[in-house]
């Protein structure tokens, strides 16, 4: 895989920092997780592939251990507020003064400078901070949260892996290592650099939630259908907005017309039901364009929009796909995480993998041609379940591990291993 041969330290910790060990983990490289001692289970649900290692930093034995284990490795992912590291003698300075090939990743939500590096926060502050929270959520209501995606996974994890790989692909030239500031309200408005460069063009003159992609447009907006699912709609462009909208109908058929208004009760509140054709023959709603107020009339987006709820409404999720598959008029399911595998597209792709714990997530991407990435598919480690023998790969005698032990130093979980 291509990160093969590269050996990664992650400090555990919440949510950003774990998904940034499983991307490198995903891809090949050795991920060794340092848990805390004495947890009785992992907050980590993203350890695909990682080795576990239980040490105290409350002891100097312990803090030791992880100096060892830093300075014969690659990389170090260490997600605590600024400062931390630096207590207990292991920032940056100090460990790239003995080992000046390491990449020092430090992944916190507002950087290591700045008035707010020392304060607590979550995805929802960083996002706020970043400018982007501002301009998501619905007309005439209060900015909302994309759950805590932006910030803390695509601007934060994601970015931090980023940084690592470039790092390591600088490191063959220099042969030397560096420190990566990963700020997730910084990640966050990096991933979001279309909304600045994008203003001067108009997209985002208007209040939030009644733009072209802010859920304002009648034709980017989800619709729900008469088995209370929804139907995903982003015709954009003339030409597909076109097929959304008319679409081929075949010759009308009264019987199928009867049949559907027994089935949908609310059927006769949309007009486009009036004549209906089979649906093999169906390619769109159905609608006259000359009925309906141009595309790109602001003004009439509220009322264009009430009219494909109708539509929409009279139909089940199952009978659109229909009707829209295979068709350029940008129309998709909106389907649940237990949906998504069995969804044909998705199978034909093998776009998500099941665990041997039954459990199913998404594959790895992007798709490499020659080095793609090969998750493991086991079970998540146990907290210290690989400390003795990760102590032995770097060198520690049975008679120093048992000491430890003995001190309360490191963990050993090798009971819970074999369950």
């Amino acid at each position: 895989m291509a990160l093969s041969g590269v050996r990664v330290i992650e400090l555990a910790g919440l949510a950003p920092a774990p998904f940034c060990g499983m991307i490198l983990s995903d891809f090949g490289a050795r991920v060794i997780r340092v848990d805390k001692t004495k947890v009785a289970m992992a907050m980590d649900t993203q350890a695909r592939g990682k080795q576990s290692v239980a040490l105290n930093l409350k002891k100097p034995q312990g803090v030791a251990v992880l100096r060892r284990l830093c300075l014969h490795s690659d990389v170090v992912i260490e997600p605590f507020r600024k400062g931390v590291m630096e207590k207990l003698g292991l920032g940056p300075n100090e460990l790239l003064r003995e080992n000046p090939r390491l990449i020092y990743a430090r992944l916190t939500g507002f950087g290591q400078s700045g008035s707010h590096a020392t304060s607590a926060g979550h995805d929802i502050n960083y996002l706020a901070l970043s400018g982007l929270l501002s301009m998501l959520g619905r007309s005439r209501e209060g900015p909302y949260a994309p759950l805590n995606l932006v910030a803390d996974f695509a601007g934060g994890g994601l970015m931090c892996a980023l940084g690592i790989v470039l790092a390591l692909l600088e490191r063959t030239r220099s042969g030397r290592g560096q420190v990566i500031d990963a700020s997730m309200v910084e990640g966050a408005a990096y991933v979001g650099s279309f909304m600045w460069k994008s203003r001067n063009i108009g997209l985002w003159n208007r209040p939030r939630g009644e733009n072209l992609l802010d859920g304002g447009a009648p034709f980017y907006e989800t619709y729900r259908t008469s088995d209370g699912k929804h139907m995903a709609v982003g015709a954009l462009e003339p030409q597909f907005y076109d097929q959304l909208i008319q679409g081929e109908w075949g010759p009308p058929a009264s019987r199928v017309h009867t049949e559907l208004c027994s089935a949908y009760p609310d059927c006769h509140t949309v007009t486009w039901h009036e004549t209906v054709s089979s649906p093999a023959a169906e390619t769109g709603l159905g609608l006259n364009a000359e009925d309906l107020p141009p595309q790109m009339s602001f003004s009439d987006w509220p009322e264009l929009k009430k009219i494909l709820a109708r539509a929409f409404a009279g139909r089940t999720q199952a009978e659109w796909c229909r009707v829209f598959d295979g068709t350029d008029a940008c129309v998709t399911p909106v389907l649940a995480l237990d949906e998504v595998q069995a969804h044909p597209h998705n199978q034909e792709r093998g776009s998500f993998l099941k665990d041997d714990q039954g459990e199913v997530s998404p594959r790895p991407a992007p798709v490499l041609s020659r080095t793609p990435a090969d998750p493991c598919l086991s079970r998540d480690p146990f907290i210290g379940e690989h400390t003795r023998s990760v102590l032995e790969e770097f060198g520690y005698s049975e008679a120093e591990i048992e000491q430890l032990l003995l001190e309360g130093a490191v963990e050993c979980n090798k009971v819970k291993a074999r369950l």
